[in-house]
């Protein structure tokens, strides 16, 4: 064999050799990834038929689920089963082990079609048992040594069998019977959020319109490797702001797409979001004054980062004196603006971002605080007199005002209501004046003047006769 035919053949040998270990990593790389397998609680409780939108509610959901079924046909790795509730059963019997594994789990490129038929066929008939559907899921999936398993619940009412769903979804997390259940919410009041956040993460979906979309990202969320963790950044850029609400719009069309409270993990870490990453977002971070960001575009299947810039410190209000009944009042605004940021009650704090704010408290008279500083994570107290009580006795209805009297001139505070014979007016202390004319005495020289002054927490008597 001549040198050139020696040095191909090696070459070949050494090629066969890096194909064959590209394949055999290959296959370790499909053996790697998981087999995803949803199964879907599907409500077809009595109540199913009542009317939404553009008919009743199972036959929205019908529509719905049918075309979103056909959407998941293609997606690899993943297998479906479906559960339904209140099928079998008539209400009037109240049947609360009513609950059936109608399809079991299965590749979704072939099951896809069996569990869009069976949802097709449904006839709601009975109550909601929800708490042993999820028990009775534990059978539903079988043993499997590669596989996550999820739970997407579909349903518009809430527990009938006095089960408890929180309880019951804890437990069989904690035995990694299946991973945080997805709580679909239709036609839902959205007061039962609550009731459903312990059990799992709840969607609410408020008509026929968004069903759709909630169901996308339910997927992309259980599916995608898409994840996202917004930095709320202090004055020093660090990300230790949090436990405030934020949402995110389509950029696009300007709808609500999430609403989520910011929260630092168990680690110390902004915690780990999932979003659509197909759509580009405006956030709205809702601090005082709120935060916003726009187009924000997001990389599929990666881990993204969102920095947002909002230090903040807190403002506490405080009364200084004894205790009162009346606590005011006071409107926050941007230093040198005329909007109302907020309406900050005494005995309160609240936290606002870093800069100067105007303060308008709302005692009698007004108290005006101007470029009032908040600092990054400190706390600027105020505090103001508590008010004292003047109580006007009136023989009759009349018109007056109240002044404030420093001894140089009087200001206007308030008038009185010519309604009320007894009449309460909180006021600061100092020393006021009251002019007053009763209503059926038509002389200006008939005007009573009373001299008064205030202490806080004290009442005063002032008899108008």
């Amino acid at each position: 064999m001549n040198l050139e035919l020696r040095i191909k053949n090696f070459g070949l040998r050494n090629h066969i050799k890096v194909l064959c270990l590209s394949f055999f990593l290959s296959i370790l790389t499909l053996k790697a990834q998981p087999t995803n397998r949803i199964l879907f609680i599907f409500d077809d409780s009595y109540s199913m038929w009542a009317p939404w939108n553009s008919n009743v509610k199972i036959e929205v959901a019908k529509k719905v689920m049918s075309k979103f079924l056909d959407s998941l046909k293609n997606l690899p790795n993943l297998e479906i089963a479906l559960r339904c509730y209140g099928h079998t059963t008539n209400f009037k019997a109240r049947n609360c082990k009513d609950s059936k594994l109608e399809v079991p789990f299965a590749p979704v490129k072939t099951n896809y079609l069996n569990v869009k038929q069976r949802i097709l066929k449904l006839n709601p008939e009975g109550t909601t048992p929800i708490a042993y559907s999820l028990g009775e899921c534990t059978a539903d999936f079988t043993p499997c040594s590669n596989c996550r398993n999820i739970v997407i619940l579909i349903t518009d009412g809430i527990e009938e069998c006095g089960g408890n769903p929180c309880e019951v979804s804890i437990q069989l997390q904690k035995k990694g019977i299946f991973l945080r259940p997805f709580v679909i919410g239709v036609g839902l009041d959205v007061k039962f959020a609550d009731v459903f956040g312990c059990m799992g993460k709840f969607y609410d979906v408020s008509n026929e319109a968004n069903f759709e979309d909630v169901l996308k990202l339910v997927i992309t969320e259980a599916l995608s490797q898409t994840t996202v963790e917004v930095d709320l950044l202090d004055i020093t850029k660090k990300p230790t702001e949090t436990d405030v609400n934020m949402t995110f719009y389509d950029a696009n069309n300007k709808t609500i797409k999430y609403n989520y409270l910011h929260t630092i993990n168990h680690r110390g870490n902004p915690d780990t979001l999932v979003l659509d990453p197909d759509l580009t977002y405006n956030l709205t971070v809702h601090t005082i004054p709120p935060v916003e960001k726009n187009n924000i575009t997001i990389t599929r299947g990666k881990h993204n980062v969102i920095p947002v810039d909002a230090p903040q410190g807190y403002l506490k209000l405080e009364l200084d004196g004894p205790l009162s009944k009346y606590y005011p009042t006071t409107v926050i605004r941007k230093s040198g603006e005329m909007k109302t940021l907020n309406v900050h009650e005494f005995g309160k704090t609240e936290k606002y971002i870093v800069g100067k704010y105007d303060l308008e408290i709302l005692t009698l008279p007004r108290i005006k605080l101007n470029a009032v500083e908040i600092k990054q994570s400190s706390t600027n107290t105020i505090k103001v007199p508590t008010s004292g009580t003047a109580y006007i006795s009136k023989i009759g209805s009349g018109f007056g005002s109240i002044y404030l009297d420093d001894g140089k001139q009087v200001t206007w505070v308030c008038n009185l209501n010519n309604s009320l014979q007894n009449e309460i007016i909180y006021l600061q202390p100092g020393n006021y004046k009251m002019e007053f004319r009763f209503e059926t005495t038509k002389e200006t020289t008939k005007t009573i003047e009373r001299k008064f002054a205030i202490t806080s927490g004290i009442t005063t008597n002032l008899k108008l006769n």
